[in-house]
């Protein structure tokens, strides 16, 4: 390399955890912090960029779809409030063979945590809340 500069890596955690608390902005998890939205999936847990439940759309599921083949179900935490999914994503989710549940980010976290300690094939994407 020529010049030095910072190297900013996307977050991601190369594992399963439990997720351990949630709120103030963020997550915690293996003994980490993050701060912001996650995706927890068979490859690990990622940071991700929604933080609106209400502009969720197919592409922020891009690296869901991916891993289709490992996921059962999708815990989809939505905030502080249950709102439902766009109809065109319940469709591709569905098409990919994912059984899709919206819920609020602490009833997500919950039940990812429980379902996870019983080796379920379950992926959740949480949306942080304050």
């Amino acid at each position: 390399m020529s010049g030095k500069g910072i190297l900013i890596r996307e977050a991601h955690f190369p594992g399963r955890a439990p997720i351990e608390a949630y709120g103030n902005g963020g997550f915690r998890f293996a003994d980490m912090s993050h701060r912001g939205s996650l995706l927890c999936l068979p490859s690990g847990i990622h940071g991700w960029e929604p933080k609106d439940a209400l502009a969720l759309n197919v592409p922020d599921f891009d690296r869901v779809l991916a891993e289709a083949d490992k996921i059962e179900i999708l815990l989809v935490g939505m905030g502080r409030d249950l709102r439902p999914l766009p109809a065109a994503l319940r469709a591709a989710l569905k098409a990919a063979g994912i059984g899709a549940d919206p819920m609020s980010t602490g009833a997500a976290v919950r039940t990812y945590n429980v379902l996870l300690a019983e080796d379920r094939a379950v992926a959740a994407a949480l949306i942080a809340v304050d």
